[in-house]
């Protein structure tokens, strides 16, 4: 007998397999076949749902980063990606940054990293200045957060790697309202 159908279901498998390798491993380490396992489908199902690989780590930072937004409003998001990013055992499926920095070489991932994640944390984040330049402040925080997750997250670069996320989070946002002028520690 076999089990009734549910595309919403083997959808949302997908796509939370995906985020965990992805994160994991990152965009090239990760096989279509791995995800399928992982979700418990056959692999053609990515491909009538998703269209690619490429297709679904986009649907995968495009999810990850659109929930982060929703959920914070701009004067509070360098501080929430922040924490987000310094927990105490990240998960690397808890955040698109993580699949970002493992994927960047690849030049289709990249792409997606610029247009996703890049375009929509610049534009939250720029809206905190009334400066003219805003657009460059937003991307300097940016490259600042990536930098911190980095130092923190791959490369274990003490003390940062050992630091209080709280004490991190409160010197990198306030030094960052200089930049963007509407941003709050709280």
């Amino acid at each position: 007998m076999s089990r009734p159908r549910d595309a919403a279901a083997t959808k949302a498998a997908l796509l939370d397999a995906a985020t965990k390798l992805f994160g994991e491993r990152g965009f090239d380490r990760t096989t279509v076949r791995d995800i399928a396992g992982l979700a418990g489908v056959n692999q053609a199902l990515l491909f009538r749902y998703y269209g690619s690989k490429d297709a679904l780590f986009a649907t995968v930072l495009a999810t990850q980063s659109r929930e982060l937004l929703e959920d914070s409003p701009a004067e509070h998001l360098l501080r929430n990606v922040l924490l987000r990013i310094m927990e105490e055992r990240p998960r690397p499926e808890d955040h698109p940054l993580y699949a970002v920095l493992r994927s960047s070489h690849h030049d289709s991932a990249a792409e997606v990293v610029r247009r996703q994640m890049g375009e929509e944390y610049a534009r939250a984040l720029s809206s905190l200045t009334d400066a003219e330049d805003a657009e460059l402040r937003a991307d300097l925080v940016l490259a600042w957060v990536v930098g911190i997750g980095v130092l923190r997250g791959v490369f274990g670069k003490q003390p940062l790697a050992d630091a209080d996320a709280t004490t991190v989070t409160a010197l990198v946002t306030q030094a960052a309202s200089v930049l963007l002028e509407h941003t709050r520690l709280g």
